[in-house]
C-alpha cells in the first residue's frame, strides 16, 4: 500500500501499512486496505484451511467490499459500522474473519469499529494514550464475522470515538501483532522517530518486523504467552502467525 494523506476537515491522517504472512506467502489470511482516511485489517480463520476452504478469501473480501462502501459513500462521511454492516452483507465468500475498521471523521476524532482480536492503539507525545479493547468468548476463540450459523455479526462490534490532535500516531493490527508486542516495544520504536519525519510505511515495516522476531522467540514470554497463562494453558515464546500492521499520523 502506499502512504496517503487524507482525512475529512481540519486534520488529515497520513498512512501506510506493511504485511508478513506467517508461512507461505501463497495462502496468505490477513486482509487490509487504506482509502481516503480510512484503514481496515481482517484477519481470515486459519482453521477454515481443514475444510478445504481459502482462510483469506473471506477476510479479503470483507476488506474489498468495506472499500466499495466508502467509495460510495465518501461525500456523506464514513461510518465505521455502517461500513462494517454493508461491507459484512456483500460478502458471500466461505469462511470467517476479525475485522477492524477506523476512519478520521470531520470532527477531529478518530471513530472506529472492531470485531475480534484485531485492533489499536493511539499514542501521543510518543506515549500510549488509548488502546482497543479485545473481543473473545474465550481465550484464543475471538469474535469473528462470517455467513455460517455460529458467527457473530457486526451489531456485536465494540465502536468508539476518541479525540486525536496532530501529531498523534495510530497503530492499527491483526492479532499477530497484538500477541506478540507488549505496548512498550512499540513506543521505544515510536521514540525514535520525530514527529515532524514520521513515515508511516516505514514505521509499519519496523513494527511487523519486531512483532515477527518475537514471535519467533521461543524463551520470549510474550503477550500471548501472559494470556495463556491466565487461562490456565502454560507456555513461553511468541505466537507464529500474519502479521499485519497499519500506521496513522495525525496531520494539521
Amino acid at each position: 500500500m502506499h502512504n496517503k494523506a487524507s482525512g475529512e476537515g481540519a486534520l488529515k491522517m497520513a498512512c501506510g501499512a506493511f504485511y508478513l504472512p506467517k508461512r507461505n506467502i501463497q495462502k496468505p489470511e490477513d486482509a487490509h486496505f487504506i482509502y481516503a482516511g480510512t484503514m481496515g485489517v481482517a484477519d481470515g480463520v486459519g482453521g477454515w484451511a481443514e475444510k478445504g476452504v481459502d482462510a483469506r478469501e473471506y477476510a479479503r473480501q470483507l476488506m474489498r467490499n468495506a472499500m466499495i462502501s466508502i467509495q460510495q459513500r465518501h461525500n456523506r462521511g464514513v461510518e465505521p459500522r455502517k461500513v462494517l454492516e454493508e461491507a459484512f452483507l456483500s460478502t458471500k465468500a466461505k469462511g470467517s474473519s476479525t475485522a477492524c475498521i477506523l476512519t478520521l471523521n470531520k470532527c477531529g476524532y478518530l471513530h472506529a469499529v472492531n470485531v475480534g482480536d484485531s485492533g489499536f492503539m493511539i499514542f501521543r507525545n510518543k506515549k500510549l494514550m488509548y488502546k482497543s479493547p479485545v473481543q473473545q468468548h474465550n481465550f484464543n476463540c475471538p469474535y469473528q464475522l462470517g455467513n455460517h450459523k455460529n458467527s457473530d455479526r457486526p451489531c456485536s462490534a465494540t465502536e468508539v470515538k476518541v479525540e486525536v490532535v496532530p501529531g498523534d500516531i495510530i497503530v492499527l493490527g491483526t492479532d499477530g501483532l497484538m500477541d506478540n508486542m507488549y505496548t512498550e516495544e512499540i513506543e521505544d520504536e515510536i521514540k525514535k522517530t520525530t514527529l515532524e519525519c514520521v513515515n508511516p510505511k516505514q514505521l509499519a515495516w519496523t513494527i511487523a518486523e519486531l512483532a515477527l522476531y518475537n514471535s519467533m522467540n521461543k524463551y520470549f514470554l510474550s503477550p500471548f504467552a501472559k494470556a495463556s497463562e491466565l487461562a490456565g494453558k502454560k507456555r513461553m515464546g511468541g505466537k507464529i502467525d500474519d502479521i499485519t500492521v497499519a500506521v496513522g499520523h495525525i496531520l494539521p
